[in-house]
């Protein structure tokens, strides 16, 4: 068993940053990526690429997915190129950001080959993950975390424990992106008044990440928010979207309402409705100004 080497899979805004910090922690990494042209920096830092899913895992060894929905993690791990019956034994690390279920299923099919599963999805923009300073939520069996464990500290700067319960930290990184964007609304319209009453955003923006929310999402959100910095995306707002329709379908399962939920879910919804797809998700702000009466053309 060689746990140095390990299959990427998933080179987004985030992929390509976690991948690098394996490299640079010297694990030789094999990358695959649906969409090519993304893997030049990695490649250039000494990465492999494969030509599917398949070719990127070792048998008995690591896969590490970070793709942007829950259809194409299924198809990357199990669809007709998945690397899942493969990699066999080995173990599968997800860090997407998907459905409680999708990784339950993915557990499943995974101790059918006799391999281990682990949920790590991740908190933290582009710049976090390139820094390694990502926070990590994880769940699934102990074998599987401790074996996981090393390349989790090369990528994070802590990681959290929720059980054994493969969907566990699913459900608390839904419930994360959940708050964040609440924090949004709330400085968005917060911002709006202090602009209204002839108030400069960023000195507001400042006050209060400074004073009585003196903690990251506050401040850096706060920042972009300020500037109206939405693009380009740290966070594309259709994959917020994406992240909002599974908090309210887990809502929904679980019979726990969440009408703040179905607020951002409109504001989402009225930002697409405008060509705003592949703005930050911040950019729900522009809505609050525009029904203001504030010019944010962008």
């Amino acid at each position: 068993m060689n746990d140095k080497t390990v299959a990427f899979l998933g080179l987004g805004s985030m992929g390509v940053p976690m991948a690098r910090q394996l490299i640079e922690a010297g694990y030789a990494v094999t990358v695959f990526n649906r969409s090519p042209g993304r893997d030049a920096e990695l490649l250039a830092a000494g990465a492999i690429r494969a030509a599917s899913p398949q070719q990127a895992v070792t048998p008995g060894g690591i896969a590490v997915s970070m793709l942007s929905n829950d259809a194409a993690l299924l198809d990357v791990a199990l669809g007709e190129h998945g690397f899942l019956p493969r990699l066999g034994v080995g173990l599968h690390l997800s860090m997407s950001t998907v459905a409680p279920e999708t990784s339950r299923q993915l557990a499943a099919a995974q101790a059918a080959h006799g391999g281990l599963f682990v949920a790590a999805p991740v908190f933290g923009r582009p710049d976090a993950a390139a820094a390694a300073k990502l926070w990590i939520a994880q769940s699934g069996a102990a074998a599987a975390k401790l074996r996981a464990a090393p390349l989790l500290a090369a990528m994070g700067q802590g990681v959290h424990d929720f059980g054994v319960e493969p969907g566990a930290a699913n459900i608390i990184k839904l419930s994360g992106n959940f708050m964040i964007l609440a924090a949004v609304e709330a400085m968005s319209e917060a911002l709006l008044l202090a602009e209204k009453q002839g108030l400069d955003r960023e000195t507001v923006a400042d006050f209060f990440g400074k004073t009585v929310f003196p903690c990251p999402i506050y401040q850096n959100y706060g920042r972009l928010l300020a500037r109206r910095q939405y693009r380009p995306a740290g966070f594309k707002l259709a994959l917020g979207m994406k992240d909002i329709r599974l908090v309210r379908a887990v809502a929904e399962e679980l019979q726990a309402p969440m009408p703040v939920a179905d607020v951002l879910h409109g504001k989402l919804l009225s930002a697409l409705a405008r060509g705003r797809s592949e703005f930050d998700w911040t950019a729900i702000e522009l809505d609050a100004a525009e029904q203001g009466g504030v010019d944010v053309r962008q």
